[in-house]
């Protein structure tokens, strides 16, 4: 109870704070409290104890991050020195079900945390898609709700549904790019995006804004219809334990490199494909925990959790994940100590 009770506080000062730091603006417009966002996830996943309320199901990983030239120049920020930065990483199916099927075109997580010097961290949350599904805080709930089955049909209330895609189209991005995409293979065939801007600082002062990136070094690989009829719907876990038993795993860490009039602060709106792309170092994945336990379980990958000489954009998007994340973290942990 006591932990418990210790993580109710956390996640109340940390409400706060994030509601301080956004635009007044922001701060205005968000209608939902970070309780009713993880209350509007229990609804449309179900009540899951114990379970991450966004990508409850998934496997803790680990590795190393080196960083490049490329990214020295861009930003101060010590992940890019050259060394060999110690990584822990989550995997991810997205939505709130730990048993939703891993044949199902949904967003994959690729989630880490950057162990640095001087006790320094990094965090961010990134999925398979390179944009999110709400621009707009209050539109977060009702985004969920429209989405939440009705008890007599099993299935979302057509009317409801529609009209909420009829008032905000930006929402339906996301699940449109997920539906064109293959199922992914692996977890280490997956493309990852990080759908918000940051702002790299470097030694000189300079400031430059950015969205990353993470592409599978051995390539993009989805799965045919006829290849997915072939397995099971557990799937991806033991593909990648087998596989980086084989051999470690790599990703190419890229920059999208914002140009003016690029947004900010809409992670609906992707930017235009003439932006420049450079590789600023490589992800490598060489452990993956044999169970579903990890160091992974308890990290709420807070995305403002920075280093010097990485910066947050305005977004309130995400401005306002820390507080949500840290009730969610809160209600499970509270739950698992039952």
């Amino acid at each position: 109870m006591t932990q418990y009770l210790s993580l109710s506080l956390l996640s109340g000062a940390v409400t706060a704070a994030v509601v301080a730091w956004l635009p007044m603006s922001a701060a205005h417009a968000q209608m939902s409290t970070p309780a009713e966002q993880v209350d509007a996830l229990e609804a449309l996943a179900g009540k899951q104890p114990g379970m991450r309320r966004s990508g409850a199901k998934g496997i803790c990983a680990s590795g190393h991050f080196t960083g490049n030239a490329v990214g020295r120049a861009l930003s101060s920020a010590s992940v890019f020195s050259g060394a060999k930065v110690p990584v822990v990483a989550r995997f991810s199916v997205g939505g709130g079900n730990p048993k939703a099927s891993d044949k199902g075109k949904t967003a994959r997580g690729l989630a880490l945390q950057f162990m640095l010097p001087k006790g320094e961290q990094w965090m961010m949350a990134n999925i398979s898609a390179p944009v999110f599904f709400v621009a707009r805080l209050e539109d977060f709930v009702p985004f969920v709700q429209a989405r939440v089955n009705d008890p007599a049909t099993g299935k979302p209330d057509p009317v409801k549904l529609k009209a909420y895609n009829d008032a905000h189209p930006e929402s339906l991005r996301q699940g449109a790019f997920l539906a064109k995409a293959a199922v992914p293979a692996s977890y280490a065939s997956a493309q990852y995006w990080g759908v918000n801007a940051f702002e790299l600082v470097n030694a000189k002062g300079q400031s430059q804004f950015v969205r990353w990136q993470f592409v599978p070094s051995a390539g993009v690989v989805g799965l045919s219809e006829e290849q997915l009829k072939t397995l099971p719907d557990q799937f991806l876990f033991d593909e990648l334990r087998k596989r980086v038993a084989e051999a470690p795993v790599s990703f190419d860490f890229k920059l999208q490199l914002a140009q003016a009039g690029d947004t900010l602060v809409d992670p609906t709106q992707v930017w235009p494909e003439s932006r420049t792309v450079v590789p600023a170092g490589t992800l490598v994945i060489d452990k993956v925990e044999a169970d579903m336990g990890g160091a992974c379980d308890k990290i709420t990958f807070n995305p403002l959790v920075l280093p010097k000489g990485i910066k947050a954009s305005a977004d309130p998007i995400l401005g306002a994940r820390p507080a949500s994340y840290g009730v969610s973290l809160g209600r499970r942990l509270g739950e698992a100590a039952k």
